[in-house]
């Protein structure tokens, strides 16, 4: 009886021992709901000899964890792990094949930082951010970031803590399974880092990878390297894959050669980046679909899903609401239930039909104030023009000019020239040729103008032969019949101190009318 009784207590301490050495299966971090794109690793508790399992199938040797750096429904099933000959039992994994109702992003910064720096994270609700909070898993430990948000808040823009560590991952949730994406930062302590969009990399899209020298930007030399063969070399500092597929994944670094100019010139520098992983996962199946006739529709969403419409403003989606937008710019659209939402669909540009109401007020206004100077231009120039200029009617052959006698007229008026009498009697004008021939020296003689009826006016010569000293004979102009008119000569010698002789003009007739002399 006792032997049966030890056998059986034999028995029970080595079943517990092999219970005690089965391993089992743990995630982290640890996630209430799997998406499209999470990062997560699954670790075995046992550490020597480990080999796992999916759906019962041997995966490649690897060590006691199995890292999945972006999640897709194909890596939905069963899990095990293989330790000293002792199985786990299964851990099942199931990966939504959809997006998480909440959106978080860099701000500011690079998703691959100097040890030690900091970046800014922005979360994204539409639906309001009260109750939500974020976490934070670095080093195997996951802890909570307790966010100051106010009432009706959609958006908020926190600062993360220096990272000091080579991986950290964010993300946020609230108490009813509802959270958003995650992202990953990195570090390095190199002063070259290799830059890339901080989501994985999607099928049939572009990625851009960036070598990116710390305190310059003068690299005059860039090599980009993928697994040990090289991808590209030249004086870019950027490498674009177009029409991603999925043997685009694996490990990616870049050499770079460049400079400081605070430095004095001397021979640059060259550093290769630390590896970095480049994850790529196929499109998700709930992806919305938008029509040029600005219709939404997601045939694998979830029945009776409202529609957001998103417009791409600075670079960035930004949500527009439910109502399907009428004015012109690049949209895209997606069906949104409790705890997700289907990827963005294509995008669609629309054209304004009609221009802005500023603009066509900006246009009318611009067309009257043209009409309105035009205006005041053609009064201003029509009011000039009317001042100097005068039309004058067009007049027959027999038709004469009115004289303006120079009798009439006072000083400062101008006489016009006469082209007939008044009494309708024509006159002719004629100017006598000046003949140089007979010019003598100092002599000049004038052009003469006949009057009326054998009257002749004209100017006498200047005799300089015939002057005395301080003479000068003045023009005589002769009037009607037999009259004559000039001025009298003023003599130097006949004149007395302070004494002036006036000038005389004859009359008609005979009349004579003269000065009287001035005395002191």
């Amino acid at each position: 009886m006792r032997g049966i009784t030890h056998l059986l207590l034999l028995a029970a301490f080595v079943l517990l021992g092999r219970c005690q050495l089965k391993p089992h299966v743990t995630m982290s971090p640890e996630l209430k709901e799997i998406f499209q794109g999470d990062l997560f690793y699954l670790k075995c508790s046992g550490k020597s000899n480990v080999i796992w399992y999916f759906n019962e199938e041997q995966l490649p040797p690897t060590s006691d964890t199995w890292k999945i750096g972006v999640a897709a429904p194909k890596h939905s099933g069963n899990y095990q792990c293989e330790s000293n000959q002792q199985k786990s039992e299964n851990f099942n994994i199931k990966v939504l094949d959809y997006v998480p109702i909440a959106s978080l992003t860099i701000e500011t910064g690079h998703p691959v930082v100097r040890r030690g720096d900091s970046v800014t994270l922005q979360l994204d609700n539409e639906d309001g951010l009260q109750g939500w909070m974020c976490w934070v898993y670095r080093g195997e430990k996951s802890k909570k970031i307790k966010l100051k948000i106010k009432n009706n808040t959609v958006s908020l823009v926190f600062q993360v803590n220096r990272l000091s560590v080579p991986e950290t991952i964010y993300w946020c949730s609230n108490d009813t399974q509802r959270r958003s994406n995650q992202i990953t930062l990195r570090t390095s302590d190199k002063d070259i880092s290799l830059e890339m969009y901080p989501l994985p990399a999607v099928v049939g899209e572009t990625l851009t990878l960036k070598c990116l020298a710390w305190g310059t930007d003068q690299i005059s030399h860039a090599a980009f390297y993928k697994d040990n063969g090289i991808l590209s070399s030249g004086a870019s500092p950027t490498h674009t894959i177009s029409n991603v597929t999925e043997s685009a994944m694996g490990r990616y670094r870049c050499q770079a050669t460049f400079t400081y100019t605070i430095n004095p010139p001397g021979a640059p520098y060259q550093v290769t980046s630390e590896d970095q992983d480049v994850f790529v996962q196929v499109p998700p199946l709930l992806r919305a679909f938008l029509s040029s006739g600005m219709s939404c529709s997601c045939p694998h969403c979830p029945n009776s899903s409202p529609y957001h419409w998103y417009k791409y403003e600075d670079r960035q989606w930004a949500a527009i609401g439910s109502s399907p937008p009428k004015s012109g710019g690049t949209y895209a659209c997606r069906a949104v239930w409790h705890i997700g939402r289907s990827s963005l669909s294509n995008v669609v540009n629309i054209i304004s039909d009609q221009p802005p109401i500023l603009i066509i007020l900006l246009c009318v206004m611009g067309g009257l104030g043209c009409i309105l100077g035009a205006v005041v231009l053609f009064r201003y120039f029509r009011k000039r023009t009317g001042a100097i200029y005068e039309d004058l009617p067009l007049r027959s052959a027999d038709e004469n000019y009115e004289m303006l006698q120079k009798g009439a007229q006072r000083e400062g008026e101008y006489d016009l020239l006469q082209a007939g009498a008044t009494g309708g009697q024509r006159r002719t004008e004629e100017y006598e040729a000046l003949n140089k021939d007979e010019m003598k020296e100092g002599v000049y003689h004038t052009v003469k103008i006949e009057g009326a009826e054998g009257a002749e006016g004209g100017y006498e010569a200047l005799n300089k032969e015939g002057m005395t000293g301080g003479e000068y004979h003045t023009v005589k102009i002769k009037g009607e019949v037999g009259a004559e008119g000039g001025y009298e000569a003023l003599k130097k010698e006949g004149m007395k101190g302070g004494e002036y002789q006036t000038l005389g003009m004859e009359g008609t007739g005979g009349g004579e009318l003269g000065g009287k002399k001035d005395r002191d």
